[in-house]
């Protein structure tokens, strides 16, 4: 039995009639752009987190872009976030013109440490951006209290969270706005490419809307330098369809996730942390290991297949080099960056699948 880390061939054949009555629709409708799904999509997905309002884009890469735009964030601004993230919560800030200053995680959940906000900063800070990474929220009460301290924005990048909590408030629903990608891995995917900002700000959410569509409202007439950025009707339809049942896969993933820690509590793999104050959703199950590379490899000899999601943190990278961090700058980034990887987790995932992945962990680690 192969065992990849992430398949969403099962899912398709549980929702394939649903997915592609909800795509006919679209294709008899006349309208492949910025229709009625998308705006259905917009009000359910904004109400779903919290908020009031939803604007759809083409990606979850330019959601952060556009969020910043909207901000008024550009050239000379710095922008506070963490170097153990997905490229492009970086190559969105400076695609804007501003400039990324990394803090360092904390060691057991490997998010923001928001202790290390304040000592970076400066005078040309003007916006945090939390990544609440692998399914679970940053702590956001200490991180608002610093940004109301320094007048600063704060943008939530949820692209790992969807679903989840923190004390009780979806993520997303606790700044100023947030952003999330529906790329097909994430916990509520598409079939392609897509993305979402929300905020309960109506002047932000006009700004949304002029600038991923090229500055223009009703008419095709520039009130501003815009882009064209925006998810489609097709996209739209299939998210609508699986919108509802986004509190099912998180509930699997959570169990998933149990029986993980039950099958593997007796081992020396650290066991992914949840905070007191949230609810995890599980987007992956990460576990750390000193000799990870060694257990990736014997996992594959067995048909097992793992993943490494940030095997070199951003401010590591040549195309960063030029932000003037060195090695031992983040040092437990660094440290987390060698040894954590994520093993198999998506709602069709089998108990019998999870069994052997269990398994074979325990062989390989008795004998490593």
């Amino acid at each position: 039995m192969k065992i990849s880390v992430w398949s969403y061939l099962e899912e398709y054949k549980i929702e394939k009639a649903e997915i592609l009555k909800a795509v006919e629709e679209v294709f008899e409708s006349g309208t492949l752009i910025l229709g009625e799904k998308v705006k259905k999509f917009e009000m359910d997905y904004a109400s779903y987190c919290g908020v009031k309002y939803g604007v759809g884009v083409d990606n979850g890469t330019n959601a952060i872009v556009l969020a910043l735009r909207a901000l008024g964030i550009g050239d000379g601004d710095e922008v506070i976030t963490v170097s153990n993230t997905a490229i492009p919560t970086v190559s969105a800030i400076v695609t804007v013109g501003a400039t990324p200053v990394f803090v360092d995680i904390n060691s057991d959940t490997y998010l923001m440490d928001v202790n290390q906000l304040e000592k970076v900063i400066t005078e040309k800070t003007k916006c945090i951006i939390p990544v609440h990474l692998f399914g679970q929220c940053v702590d956001m009460d200490p991180l608002i209290e610093v940004a109301k301290k320094h007048h600063l924005s704060i943008i939530e990048d949820c692209a790992q969270s969807q679903g989840s909590e923190y004390k009780g408030q979806k993520s997303g629903s606790m700044s100023d706005m947030s952003t999330t990608s529906f790329y097909p891995t994430k916990i509520l995917g598409t079939y392609g490419d897509g993305g979402m900002v929300i905020t309960d700000n109506e002047m932000l959410d006009s700004k949304l809307r002029r600038l991923r569509f090229y500055g223009a409202e009703k008419t095709y007439y520039a009130l501003e330098q815009g882009y064209n950025s925006r998810l489609d009707e097709v996209q739209a339809a299939i998210l609508l369809t699986k919108l509802p049942k986004l509190d099912t896969y998180i509930q699997r993933r959570r169990s998933i996730a149990q029986r993980y820690n039950e099958l593997l509590k007796d081992t020396d793999l650290v066991l992914p942390v949840e905070s007191e104050y949230g609810k995890h959703a599980f987007y992956l199950f990460v576990v750390r290991h000193p000799k990870r590379d060694l257990i990736m490899e014997k996992l594959k000899e067995n048909d097992i297949f793992v993943n490494i999601s940030y095997p070199w943190p951003i401010h590591t990278m040549t195309g960063y080099s030029y932000l003037g961090y060195k090695e031992g700058d983040l040092p437990v980034t660094e440290e987390m960056a060698k040894e954590i990887f994520s093993l198999p987790m998506y709602p069709t995932l089998t108990d019998e699948a999870i069994n052997k992945v269990c398994k074979t962990l325990h062989t390989i680690l008795r004998t490593i």
